[in-house]
C-alpha cells in the first residue's frame, strides 16, 4: 500500500515537473527580455531567484507538486508586476496596451490552469492555498481597472471601442468578485467570541485585509464606468456585448454578463458600510462611492 502511495506521490510530481518546464522556459525569456534583463528592480530579483530554485527542484523530482506549483506562482506574480508597473508608468499606450493586458491575464491564469493539466484530482484552492488565489484573481481584476480607468479618458478609442471596454469592465469585476469568494465570511453567533467587536464585523463581512476592501470600491467603480458609458440599455448593451468574438478580448473572457446596476449598488454598499461601521475614523474616504451610490439608486427612466 505504502508502494503505490509513494509511486502515485512520484507519478504526480513527474507529471508536474513536465508542465512546469515548457513554463518555467517561458519565464526565463520574460525576463532576459529588454527591460526584464539586467533590472535591478525588487519584484524581478525575487522572481529570478523563485525561478532558479524551481529549475533545481524540478531537476530533483522528489519535491510535492503543491510546493512546485507554489512556487512557479509566486514567480509568475513578481515577474508580472515588474511589467505590469511598466504598463503604468506609461500609462498604457492605447496602441499596444490592450495586447498586452491580455498577455499578462493569461499569464496570470496559468498556475490555476497547470493544476488542472498535471491531473492531481485536486481543486486549485487545495493546491495553491486561498492567498495566492486571491492574488492571482486580485491581480487581474486590478489590471483591468487600471487599464479601464485609462482607456475611459480617451474619447475617440471609447467611441470605437465601446463593446471591448464593456466588456473589460465586465471581466474585471468578475475577477475581483471571485478573488472575494475563495474564503468565507465568518458566521457570526453564540459560538464565536471575539474580543474585537470591529474585527469581528469584518470578517463576518468577508473583509480580511485593506486588499479586499479595495476590490470591492474597483468592482463598484467598474459598474459604475459601465452604466456612465451606454449600459443603461441594459438588454441591448449586455447582447452586443456577447456577441462579441473571445478573441478579440482575451481567451478567458468571462461568458455570464453582469447586471452593472444591481452588483454596483451591492458592491458600493458593502464598501460604505464597513467603512463608515468597523473601519470609521481609519481614513477609508466614502464620498465617491456613495456618489456612485446615488447613480446606481436612479430610476431606469
Amino acid at each position: 500500500m505504502a508502494a503505490a502511495m509513494a509511486a502515485a506521490g512520484g507519478a504526480a510530481a513527474g507529471g508536474a515537473v513536465s508542465a512546469l518546464r515548457p513554463r518555467l522556459a517561458a519565464l526565463g525569456r520574460r525576463l532576459a527580455a529588454p527591460g526584464g534583463a539586467g533590472g535591478d528592480d525588487t519584484f524581478l530579483a525575487k522572481g529570478s531567484a523563485t525561478l532558479d530554485k524551481l529549475k533545481d527542484l524540478c531537476n530533483e523530482g522528489k519535491e510535492h507538486p503543491s510546493m512546485l506549483l507554489q512556487l512557479y506562482t509566486q514567480a509568475v506574480l513578481d515577474i508580472t508586476y515588474f511589467e505590469e508597473n511598466q504598463l503604468v508608468d506609461v500609462d498604457f499606450p492605447e496602441e499596444s496596451s490592450l495586447q498586452k493586458v491580455k498577455e499578462l491575464i493569461n499569464i496570470l491564469s496559468e498556475p490555476e490552469d497547470l493544476v488542472k493539466k498535471c491531473n492531481i484530482n485536486e481543486e486549485p484552492i487545495n493546491i495553491l492555498g486561498a492567498e495566492l488565489l486571491e492574488c492571482l484573481y486580485w491581480r487581474k481584476g486590478a489590471l483591468l481597472y487600471m487599464y479601464c480607468h485609462t482607456a475611459k479618458e480617451r474619447s475617440k478609442w471609447l467611441r470605437e471601442n465601446s463593446t471591448i471596454f464593456k466588456k473589460c469592465l465586465n471581466d474585471g469585476v468578475h475577477y475581483l468578485m471571485k478573488m472575494l469568494s475563495f474564503r468565507c465570511p465568518l458566521q457570526l453567533n453564540d459560538d464565536v467570541s471575539l474580543q474585537d467587536k470591529d474585527a469581528a464585523r469584518l470578517l463576518s463581512e468577508g473583509v480580511f485585509s485593506d486588499t479586499h476592501l479595495l476590490a470591492m470600491m474597483y468592482s463598484g467603480e467598474m459598474c459604475y464606468w459601465g452604466l456612465r458609458h451606454g449600459g443603461e440599455r441594459k438588454q441591448e448593451s449586455l447582447e452586443t456585448v456577447a456577441s462579441v468574438p473571445s478573441s478579440d478580448l482575451d481567451c478567458r473572457s468571462q461568458c455570464v454578463l453582469l447586471d452593472f446596476r444591481e452588483t454596483g449598488k451591492n458592491m458600493l454598499t458593502k464598501y460604505v458600510a464597513v467603512c463608515e461601521g468597523p473601519l470609521k475614523g481609519q481614513g477609508w474616504n466614502t464620498s465617491t462611492a456613495k456618489q456612485m451610490l446615488c447613480h446606481f439608486m436612479k430610476s431606469y427612466h
